[in-house]
């Protein structure tokens, strides 16, 4: 049974940094999402609002609101924004003591850690209620330096890279792997963020809280781990973007995962680097040259974020990608991943398919 959850993303809804929220309610293996707080888009249906399909998840006004509506207190409160600025104003702060004053577990993606405030962690000890600060890092003893095993792993690994943060590199994986486990094969995903731990990923840890040393060797022992379970194929989440100057997130996945393959997610509308306005976005030939020089391994296709696109944008701009980089182009979220299944059938030709049908218990 999943625990019921409030997810809190107040004007963030549906926009770049609403990525936790936006994930949450697309798939959740952890939490039944009861509802969305965002009051510029209260009354609508979450699914609809974000993809265009009712899911039946409904946006409250604030959380009194989501209280009196909801039949009882939801169990956690998921602090769901995911902001440039990492620290609480006063007033989530407040609203995060009213959550656990009404009983609820509070579910941080923030690397602010609740668990360090004296006035949240007396509350939820008045309360009886837990704080899970999610990107919160193990301590030193517990994490994993890098120890190249991951050089003679057979298993293809397959990293899902972007051009920029919140293009949509995990739900791309996500729906790579759904995909492939239709086919009957064994695939495994492993999140390197805050929203797929949320989002009840098995393997993983959110490495942007980590040092370089242990970034690298905590992506690897995910993948070492996942093993385990003898996958056909493993899909690594990626992180910002290799040319991004922010951020070192990327460097460190594809020096763990060490991929034998790489797709690249791109919004083709976007101009310059999210919350960095005056940074402008790479082009696809550069980020594509620095991945395979990087990594060794050869970008297999490109995957299209359709921020500010229309339906015929999104198909014109897939053919001109297509002709132009002579690689598969899809968008997920509109169409499906068949191009992207065929191209790793073609460079894999060790994945077989199997039928779903037969993978059925018999009773």
């Amino acid at each position: 049974m999943k625990t019921s959850a409030i997810v809190y993303c107040e004007n963030e809804f549906g926009k770049l940094d609403g990525k936790v929220a936006n994930g949450l309610v697309r798939h959740s293996g952890k939490y039944e999402i009861v509802g969305i707080i965002d009051s510029s888009k209260s009354g609508l249906d979450a699914g609809e609002y974000l993809d265009g399909t009712k899911n039946g998840i409904p946006i409250f006004q604030n959380f009194n609101h989501a209280i009196q509506i909801l039949d009882s207190a939801p169990e956690y409160f998921i602090y769901g924004i995911a902001p440039l600025e990492p620290l609480l104003s006063d007033d989530e702060k407040k609203i995060i003591h009213t959550a656990i004053k009404t009983g609820m577990h509070i579910v941080n993606g923030l690397p602010e850690f609740l668990s360090d405030d004296e006035v949240c962690m007396n509350l939820a000890k008045k309360y009886n209620v837990s704080i899970f600060d999610v990107r919160k890092p193990p301590s030193k003893e517990n994490l994993h330096n890098f120890t190249g095993q991951i050089r003679d792993v057979q298993t293809p690994i397959i990293t899902v890279s972007g051009t920029d943060c919140a293009v949509g590199k995990r739900t791309t994986a996500l729906k790579l792997v759904e995909a492939l486990k239709k086919e009957g094969l064994n695939a495994i995903f492993i999140t390197t963020g805050q929203t797929g731990i949320l989002q009840g990923s098995k393997y993983g840890i959110a490495i942007d809280m980590l040092s370089s040393g242990f970034a690298t060797g905590e992506v690897e022992n995910a993948i070492l781990e996942a093993l385990k379970e003898q996958p056909d194929i493993i899909v690594v989440e990626g992180q910002g973007a290799l040319s991004h100057p922010a951020f070192t997130s990327s460097s460190a996945i594809i020096r763990g995962a060490m991929p034998k393959a790489i797709i690249l997610q791109h919004p083709p509308k976007r101009l310059t680097r999210c919350d960095f306005p005056k940074i402008p976005m790479p082009t696809l030939e550069s980020e594509i040259k620095m991945l395979e020089v990087f990594s060794g391994s050869k970008v297999i296709a490109i995957t299209i974020n359709h921020e500010e696109m229309n339906d015929q944008e999104i198909e014109s701009t897939t053919k001109a990608y297509e002709d132009k980089y002579q690689l598969p182009v899809t968008d997920v979220l509109k169409n499906d991943c068949s191009k992207l299944i065929e191209k790793l059938h073609e460079i894999f030709p060790d994945l077989i398919r199997v039928n779903p049908l037969l993978c059925q218990p018999q009773e």
